[in-house]
């Protein structure tokens, strides 16, 4: 960068009102997670015209992506936040030591889990909590996502190391260009070549793969200050540590929310394909109408971050709150959709009487739920932005798994199927309100613009 393009956009990150500076950030994100939640969508839809059982794996093996995300996103985060500072001080050299460490350990552990997951495949299967019946679905459609594990695991780190170098529209063109690939290939090798569950998983492996390429093109033509070269990978503890302290929220978001659906697939178990195959549909389509709020909050990280570096705290405060009020009055909206259009949404994904009914239920609960989940998810985004890890770390479990496996186990032993379907909304009401204090305390103690914040990490 010279010093003109510097100061340019040091003026854009301070002077741009927040409002507009975050609907600027954010709709490129939203727009890549809503493509990619709708390919996630496209294999429960394909895969659902099979069977329920079929319809099940999905959800099964929803949780072995997660897996695999959740060490993506430690790496990308991790690196990501890390290289922006560096490169905001200009040292260029250290910055690329974070992306090429990140960009190869993230290749590394996708290969281990591509590794254990073939060797313990049933026992990995069952752990995530698929039935008898399900079993052979999973286990065909789990060796694909494993195969494309490397894929997943390093495109996590390119697509944050891209937004955090302010490169989000490079990282748009390639998770859109990898989830309609996706959607298309779903429909050549389920509907055409009659490939059943593993022709769904063979179009993510491949869609996967041409994404990750995508996602490589910008930095291989040089339009990035972050290279991938062997010779800048290092060893040093001081970096590896670095990149794991920031990333670890998202590494804990992750990897709750898939001991999370181990949790729901092993409690949903019992009552039957059904109820698996509705749980999984409900999940995926709530994650697609949460899309657009994420991409919000994700719009609101750097501003945040930025400023809250440039001791100008008045604009990460309205920031927060126009980035809240927002989310939540998008959220309430696409809840009274979601609402009253719950039985329609699942019977898409799979036309059984018993799957309707149980989705239906748990479909209506969240949707009444869906506007509190900005409270938690920007809580976390606000602090992880920051650096304060550790508040970052406790609201990202709260929401993933702290409060929600208690609630399920409650309720499931209480209540029965009702109970299930009534799980993840009041766990999402909980998470939300034991946010709250962590935000008042914040704020309150949040200094003048101008002074120096001292705030425990």
């Amino acid at each position: 960068m010279t010093t003109d393009s510097e100061e340019k956009q040091y003026r854009r990150m301070v002077d741009t009102p927040v409002e507009r500076l975050i609907l600027s950030l954010g709709l490129p994100t939203i727009v890549s997670m809503l493509v990619t939640s709708i390919y996630n969508m496209a294999d429960t839809y394909f895969v659902g015209t099979i069977g329920t059982s079929a319809s099940g794996a999905t959800g099964i093996v929803f949780g072995l992506m997660a897996i695999l995300q959740a060490f993506g996103f430690m790496f990308g985060h991790g690196a990501g936040s890390n290289i922006s500072r560096r490169l905001g001080a200009r040292e260029v050299k250290e910055a690329r030591e974070y992306a090429s460490t990140s960009f190869y350990l993230s290749i590394l552990f996708g290969l281990i889990i591509l590794v254990l997951g073939l060797i313990w495949m049933d026992p990995l299967m069952r752990l995530l909590g698929s039935t008898e019946t399900i079993l052979p679905y999973a286990r065909t459609y789990a060796f694909y996502i494993l195969i494309a594990g490397p894929a997943m695991t390093s495109s996590c780190v390119m697509n944050n190391i891209l937004r955090y170098e302010g490169r989000a529209f490079y990282a748009m063109i390639g998770l859109t260009a990898g989830g309609i690939l996706n959607i298309f290939g779903d429909a050549l090798f389920v509907n055409v070549f009659h490939m059943g569950i593993g022709g769904a998983g063979l179009s993510t492996t491949i869609s996967q793969y041409i994404s990750m390429m995508i996602l490589l093109l910008p930095y291989l033509q040089g339009k990035t200050q972050s290279r991938f070269a062997p010779a800048d990978f290092t060893r040093k503890p001081a970096v590896v540590m670095d990149i794991i302290k920031v990333g670890l929220p998202s590494l804990t978001r992750q990897g709750l929310n898939s001991i999370s659906t181990m949790v729901l697939n092993a409690c949903a178990g019992p009552y039957g394909d059904a109820a698996v195959a509705a749980i999984s549909i409900v999940t995926r389509i709530t994650n697609f109408l949460f899309c657009v709020a994420i991409g919000i909050g994700q719009g609101f990280q750097p501003v945040s971050a930025f400023n809250y570096g440039a001791r100008i705290y008045t604009r990460v405060k309205r920031g927060f709150f126009f980035a809240l009020q927002l989310g939540m009055i998008l959220m309430a909206v696409l809840g009274i959709i979601g609402f009253l259009y719950a039985g329609p949404f699942v019977s898409f994904f799979r036309d059984d009487p018993d799957v309707i009914a149980i989705g239906t239920a748990a479909l209506h609960l969240q949707c009444i739920s869906l506007f509190l989940m900005p409270m938690t998810m920007y809580g976390n985004m606000l602090f992880q932005s920051i650096g304060l890890s550790r508040t970052a770390t406790f609201l990202a479990a709260l929401r993933s798994g702290f409060v929600l496996i208690p609630v399920l186990l409650i309720l499931v032993n209480t209540a029965g199927l009702k109970g299930l379907e009534a799980a993840q909304a009041l766990s999402e009401a909980i998470s939300a309100f034991l946010t709250i204090p962590f935000l008042l305390s914040f704020f309150r103690k949040l200094p003048r613009d101008g002074e120096e914040a001292i705030m425990q990490a």
